[in-house]
């Protein structure tokens, strides 16, 4: 009975913000263990794989321990190894940028403090 729920495993690791959070994902079926959905009562091996959709990216976290509470952020390489591959970073990154360009359809053209802002934002000089 050592074995931790799901959703307070992903709380405990820092993957969502609060438990109830963690467990809405696992119901809406953003977490995965293996290839199969898991439940957020189901219990923590170490060595399981967990793949876990956190926005707009998917992070793929492998557990190497189970903490009894949540774990600062130094202690994490304890409890968790991060799969994620890196061009999931940037896609995420890329992704968060493309939604600060876009503007809201109909509002014409930018204007002229907006086209310097892009500018130095771009280092368009």
């Amino acid at each position: 009975m050592d074995d931790p729920r799901l959703d307070k495993w992903l709380w405990s690791v820092r993957a969502f913000k609060t438990r109830p959070e963690a467990t809405e994902a696992c119901r809406a079926g953003k977490v995965l263990i293996g290839e199969l959905e898991a439940k957020p009562g189901r219990d923590v091996h170490v060595g399981e794989t967990i793949t876990v959709r956190v926005g707009m990216i998917t992070r793929t976290l492998k557990v190497t321990g189970l903490p009894k509470s949540r774990v600062g952020a130094k202690l994490l390489p304890e409890f968790m190894a991060d799969l994620t591959p890196p061009a999931e970073y940037e896609r995420a990154k890329q992704a968060g940028i493309e939604h600060m360009l876009a503007r809201e359809r109909g509002k014409g053209r930018p204007t002229k403090k907006e086209r310097r802002d892009m500018s130095g934002l771009f280092g368009f000089e």
